[in-house]
């Protein structure tokens, strides 16, 4: 019989230790200080896009306005969101980190949607919104917050917002990705290109035809 000596279990042990632990990086590590996203150079396939030239950088680069203003509120459900991540801020790119300004309009809707590559964590700044997860064991969890509560939401799993104030609110949210995505089930269902045949919608809902045209006709 061979025995292993107590340096090569420990060496085993370890290693099974370390491949079992749970990542919790939504994005792959960087490699260097920084990587200004170069969209020029980028490809749609590109996972992490190529790095700007270090000699181009500027401090500007690490700055981002565009969350400075609310925006024009013309969105069917009545908010305006400013996205904060790499596509818009490319300094982002391999940070792991992104953020959004949420704008509603007096009862505005966040619609239920997802964030495939990231949780998200958020903080109401102004109004009163009513911040609801759902879990894969369809669970459902809901809270009313005012200005200075913070809420999280596990990543990919189904949520929304809803405006239940007076006036007009605003929330911060921030992801552990710099491009989290969003999965909206409205437009995942009524909107897509080309359509989903209308046999699976109202299977789906139990509804019929005219239900299912009607309520993609609001989708365009």
């Amino acid at each position: 019989m061979v025995t292993s000596s107590p340096s090569y279990l420990c060496y085993f042990v370890v290693s099974v230790l370390l491949l079992s632990l749970p990542s919790h990086s939504a994005d792959p590590d960087p490699l260097q200080d920084f990587c200004v996203a170069d969209f020029t150079r980028a490809s749609k396939s590109d996972n992490v896009f190529p790095c700007k030239p270090i000699e181009e950088v500027t401090s500007d680069d690490f700055v981002f306005d565009g969350a400075r203003e609310k925006g024009n509120i013309t969105d069917v459900f009545g908010l305006n969101v400013t996205d904060g991540n790499v596509l818009a801020f490319p300094a982002l790119n391999t940070l792991g980190v992104s953020m959004n300004r949420v704008n509603f309009a007096p009862g505005a809707l966040n619609p239920p949607h997802s964030h495939p590559r990231a949780s998200e964590i958020g903080i109401v700044i102004e109004g009163t919104i009513l911040a609801g997860f759902v879990t894969t064991n369809n669970v459902y969890y809901s809270k009313v917050l005012t200005a200075g509560q913070m809420f999280v939401i596990p990543r990919g799993l189904v949520h929304f917002q809803l405006n239940v104030g007076h006036g007009n609110a605003l929330s911060i949210t921030a992801f552990n990705s710099h491009l989290p995505g969003a999965s909206k089930l409205p437009l995942n269902m009524f909107s897509t290109t080309p359509s989903i045949p209308d046999q699976v919608l109202t299977k789906t809902f139990q509804v019929d035809q005219d239900v299912i045209t009607s309520i993609r006709s609001k989708f365009g």
